[in-house]
């Protein structure tokens, strides 16, 4: 249906798509990955021809009809959701009576009001209608840019459903991964300029890509071995050089040149958050509050407590009021009835769904240092390039604008600049969309770690499994609260038909994480219990180095210094970063022994 033959492009740096090939076959259901910035985006521009490359071509059989969804709700969408949907059926051949039972048939399915006005729909409403609007066509083509971004799990759980049985083809990114092992047949991976074909579901995709870096790595160590070997015979003394012969020279040439050309993995990024003064235990007392607007009740004699270190996801349709149950929970807006009572000394650090809090038209660096050539972190000045080298900007791409990024750099740049406060009580609206998989685990260890309070607005349902201790759901009934994440909500609901599911404990306090030498011994020899008890010494020393080299490659007087100064540093962190990995994965192997796992 669509073949791609010898893509190039590149905007500024290197190139985004170099030498790509690629062939999509109807009914294939293709999950395509990669970094933020990698050029995801680009690659579904070029197929539905929004864009045309530098070179190559892409070809599309005759009579195939592409349709696209957008990865952002744009801000200009006008008119009733009716004449939204409606154009995407505007170039069709079809009798007016046709386009309206089109448009009405999938409204139905999708549960939108075709009067309603899209001025006054939420996010998540709106890119309902967009994905309505590519789909109305019937497309033998379906590009889809973070589909699920914005929808509800109801809505999520029906578009799942909707796209297995669908017979076309469909070409989708999503930051999603539950969503993606349901729906990939087939993996496209864009890495450093190249697309991978692995041709298989997501989770094969993540073993043998783990087994792929694991050998790419060896494969370098071996080349740079061999590069560096015949580097010292060129620089031998004149005996040497006398009788070298040029084939040899040329090959080490040859070695120079793939060296040179190589394009390194980029390395994990760093994120840490920046914790506030302690807040007192109690975050937030909530009892029998009841607020509604007009002709819209949000929440009737609901009651919770917030404590410090409680993680609270916040689930629920589009539309019900989940943003606006956050305010009443950090005071912002007033109850009609009842009380809230906050706690002393809070710090409250809010991530907008909307990135409202950026400014597209001034750099990266100054969005985050308003300005500045620095931040204040945990107390001690931090040069702001080497602190958004943390969230994988390089220099050169910190000084560029906000409206030249992707939409999950974006993602990452307004992490980047909530972090940078220091805050107790960390409010997550939506945080997760765009954000590649590897930056999104790392933001879950994250919030897992941070010792204030937090609320999460996420329809990730696997983030929610991962981070949430409480869940307050948006019920028919009701709003209620649940121990647990998502899943256990589930679990709850289902299992206790009729009846309430288990309620958060009225003083809910975060479960403590055993302590690092704190573990039974019972299953070790002795050796290994030495071992053990070592660990943690081994574990903050190598922290200490790392926070030590962290702070000089955040000055900028460091990145004056000569390139191979720069290289050393460089290499010296990630070797402190491979030590730290193996330390605390041999020390969760000795844990689990002793334990008798």
């Amino acid at each position: 249906m669509i073949s791609l033959e010898d893509l190039h492009i590149g905007y500024r740096g290197p190139p985004l798509l170099e030498g790509v090939d690629c062939r999509i076959r109807a009914g294939e259901k293709i999950g395509l990955l990669g970094r933020n910035g990698a050029g995801k985006t680009t690659l579904l521009r070029l197929l539905e021809g929004a864009e045309e490359p530098d070179a190559g071509k892409v070809t599309i059989e005759e009579g195939v009809r592409v349709a696209s969804l957008p990865q952002d709700v744009p801000r200009d969408l006008r008119g009733t959701v009716g004449e939204a949907i409606r154009q995407g059926v505007a170039g069709l051949e079809l009798a007016d009576w046709e386009q309206t039972a089109r448009v009405e048939r999938l409204a139905d399915r999708m549960e939108l009001g075709l009067d309603a006005s899209c001025d006054v729909l939420s996010s998540g409403m709106k890119r309902r209608v967009l994905l309505a609007r590519s789909m109305v066509a019937e497309p033998d083509v379906l590009l889809l840019d973070e589909p699920t971004n914005h929808l509800d799990l109801p809505a999520i759980g029906w578009l799942e459903e909707y796209l297995v049985q669908w017979p076309g083809t469909i070409l989708f990114v999503t930051h999603d991964r539950t969503f993606l092992q349901k729906l990939a047949g087939r993996i496209l991976e864009i890495d450093r300029g190249r697309l991978f074909d692995w041709s298989c579901d997501y989770g094969t995709f993540v073993k043998r890509k783990e087994a792929a870096l694991a050998e790419e790595e060896k494969q370098n160590a071996l080349f740079d071995k061999k590069l560096a070997q015949e580097e010292a015979w060129i620089r031998q003394g004149i005996k040497a050089r006398r009788t070298r012969n040029e084939g040899r020279v040329r090959a080490l040439k040859e070695l120079r040149n793939q060296r040179h050309a190589r394009r390194e993995q980029t390395g994990p990024a760093r994120i840490r958050i920046q914790e506030g003064q302690r807040s007192g235990r109690l975050v937030a007392e909530v009892e029998d509050i009841t607020f509604a607007y007009t002709d819209q009740p949000i929440v009737t004699a609901f009651s919770t407590q917030i404590m410090r270190g409680d993680k609270v996801g916040v689930i629920g349709p589009n539309g019900v009021g989940k943003t606006t149950l956050l305010r009443l929970l950090l005071g912002e807006l007033s109850p009609q009835e009842g009380n809230v009572r906050l706690g002393a000394n809070l710090q409250v650090a809010y991530f907008d769904q909307l990135r409202e809090q950026l400014d597209e038209e001034t750099s990266i660096a100054d969005n985050v240092a308003d300005g500045s050539s620095s931040i204040t972190f945990d107390g001690r000045g931090k040069h702001v390039l080497g602190y958004l080298q943390e969230f994988l900007f390089t220099p050169e791409r910190s000084r560029q604008e906000v409206k030249f990024l992707s939409g999950g750099e974006r993602n990452r740049l307004l992490l980047a600049k909530l972090f940078a406060k220091p805050s107790n009580v960390l409010v997550l609206d939506e945080p997760t969309n765009d954000l590649d998989t590897e930056t999104l685990e790392l933001l879950e260890q994250r919030v897992v770690e941070y010792q204030g309070a937090v609320l999460l607005v996420s329809h990730d349902r696997t983030f929610l499994n991962n981070v949430a201790t409480s869940t307050i759901a948006f019920e028919t009934g009701g709003v209620r609260e649940y121990v647990g994440g998502y899943d256990d909500w589930v679990r709850q609901t289902a299992s206790q038909p009729g009846k309430k599911a288990t309620p958060k404990p009225k003083h809910n306090k975060p479960g403590k994480t055993r302590a690092r030498g704190d573990t039974k011994r019972g299953g070790l020899n002795y050796q290994q219990r030495q071992e053990l008890a070592a660990l943690p010494a081994q574990i903050e020393a190598c922290e200490a180095e790392m926070a030590s080299l962290y702070e000089t490659m955040a000055d900028a007087e460091f990145y004056k210094q000569p390139d191979d100064v720069v290289a050393e540093e460089t290499a010296r962190m990630k070797e402190f970063e491979e030590q730290l990995a193996a330390a605390y994965a041999r020390w969760e192997e000795l844990e689990s022994l002793a334990d008798g796992q």
